[in-house]
């Protein structure tokens, strides 16, 4: 079992190093008194500042585990502007991501494909309840923000008679400059299997 405890107490000192009003402007979070108001896929939490401590609004869960924690405080960290290019990249362009690309296929890609890979009309209504949006790539493209300043673009193919069906995740080319490349196997990991459980409910 990973301990995440440093991990955790490393995103929660570098989370207390800025003031609360400078985190909200970079994030796009809004303030709520001493807090940080938190959509994160569908949920909404309160971050108190500066314990850090998460607050359920609303949620399918009951409360985000500590990697999910740590991927949002890793994200309020980033207090640089930093300019959406609009040019899609894959997981292994990434810094790292080509060491990285069988386990986050393995995380990602691969239950996506698997779960809305004979249904990917689905895949459309989904994500719509997460405030995303349908693109023009693939037979079924939709596009999501993860956090305001990061979208994550999903794509399926369909499968016929000489080919399984398949599927990708790319991310804006200045995602490097967002997040550590780990965190996007964390986030795209995430977001499918809040696809998938939304996809039973509706």
């Amino acid at each position: 079992m990973v301990n995440y405890t440093a991990a955790q107490e490393l995103a929660l000192e570098k989370f207390r190093a800025n003031s609360l009003e400078v985190i909200s402007h970079y994030s796009r979070y809004p303030l709520v008194g001493n807090a940080l108001s938190i959509d994160f896929l569908g949920g909404q939490y309160i971050l108190d500042y500066p314990s850090g401590i998460f607050k359920t609004v609303n949620s399918f869960e009951k409360e985000l585990s500590i990697p999910t924690q740590i991927l949002i405080l890793h994200y309020l960290e980033n207090i640089a502007e930093v300019e959406e290019t609009g040019k899609l990249i894959s997981f292994k362009e990434l810094p790292g991501g080509s060491i990285y690309i069988q386990p986050f296929t393995h995380r990602a890609i691969d239950p996506l494909v698997r779960f809305f890979g004979d249904k990917p009309d689905k895949l459309k209504a989904v994500v719509s309840h997460l405030g995303g949006y349908a693109n023009s790539l693939g037979d079924v493209g939709v596009t999501i923000r993860a956090f305001p300043r990061v979208p994550v673009t999903l794509i399926l193919w369909r499968g016929d008679d000489e080919f399984p069906a398949s599927g990708n995740i790319l991310f804006d080319s200045s995602a490097s400059l967002m997040l550590p490349t780990e965190d996007y196997a964390v986030l795209a990991s995430a977001i499918v299997a809040r696809l998938k459980g939304l996809s039973s409910m509706i």
